[in-house]
């Protein structure tokens, strides 16, 4: 192993971002045959746990420091999930390359026994405005914290009938279960994912970007590309109810005032996605 070069590797600090931390670090080690560190730090948005995001600021709130650290030159690379990733990367810095994709869908997490939920705890307008089509009588109250704490809240606590959460994340963390809770994975077509959902981020400086090449999957790459395009093309952010996700050659869409919409787009190239969605939205 050529262990001239360290990479040091700026991440937050909840154990569902070591973890994608720690599996850049082993895809430096096993592909590129450097080592690589972890430097975590915290974020504005995890120092500020009772903020509503959607109003503070959106996605930005959880890339603002890494990305210093990237510019500073106190990190080489950031790991991000990539459905976190604000639409623009500040001056000098890229979305360098994106990991083999996990299970990109949301999964419903009720507490046992429950069917109609009256309470659900999600502070992401998307969830809400596609989950409103399934409990038209439900209330909404945010829920904030890591993944872990959201279910022991849920679990252990009279706040919600539910939540609900990233496949991705639950899948990394080994939380496919928890006592007194029910899990559902939605189907893409009823609850579409977040831009990017299930997809680990590589952020470096523009200089550097062609470093993190080897350890990143093409495929993964076109599909949070085209996602992200129809993110833009809409004006959207965090505080936007809208899901894109392009998933075995067919795009889903969801936006909350033109509702939900697929399409096969096997072959397309992204300037005729774009025009697809425009012309759905246009209707």
């Amino acid at each position: 192993m050529n262990t001239s070069r360290t990479f040091r590797i700026a991440t937050r600090k909840s154990p569902l971002a070591i973890w994608q931390a720690e599996r850049v670090s082993s895809l430096i080690r096993e592909s590129m045959g450097c080592e690589a560190v972890l430097v975590p730090m915290s974020t504005i948005g995890d120092r500020q746990s009772q903020w509503n995001l959607a109003e503070k600021g959106g996605k930005g709130l959880f890339t603002k420091e890494l990305e210093d650290a990237l510019l500073e030159g106190d990190a080489d690379l950031a790991v991000h999930s990539a459905k976190d990733m604000p639409t623009d990367s500040p001056k000098g810095l890229c979305l360098s390359t994106f990991l083999d994709r996990e299970d990109p869908r949301d999964v419903l997490v009720l507490k046992d026994g429950v069917q109609s939920p009256k309470v659900m705890a999600t502070g992401s307008p998307r969830r809400q405005a596609q989950l409103q089509n399934h409990f038209k009588e439900c209330q909404w109250i945010q829920l904030r914290g890591n993944v872990e704490t959201r279910l022991k809240k849920i679990a252990d606590q009279d706040l919600a009938d539910g939540t609900i959460l990233a496949a991705a994340g639950l899948n990394r963390l080994g939380l496919n279960s928890f006592p007194g809770l029910s899990f559902t994975p939605m189907p893409v077509k009823e609850m579409v994912p977040a831009p990017g959902q299930g997809a680990i981020a590589i952020q470096s400086r523009v200089e550097d970007a062609d470093e993190f090449s080897k350890i990143g999957d093409p495929k993964t790459q076109r599909e949070v590309e085209v996602e992200r395009e129809v993110l833009v093309s809409r004006g959207g952010g965090c505080q936007v109810a809208l899901g894109v996700c392009l998933q075995k050659g067919t795009l889903y869409f969801f936006e909350d005032q033109f509702g939900s919409h697929y399409f096969p787009c096997e072959g397309m190239t992204s300037t005729e996605i774009m025009k697809k969605v425009g012309d759905f939205v246009a209707k």
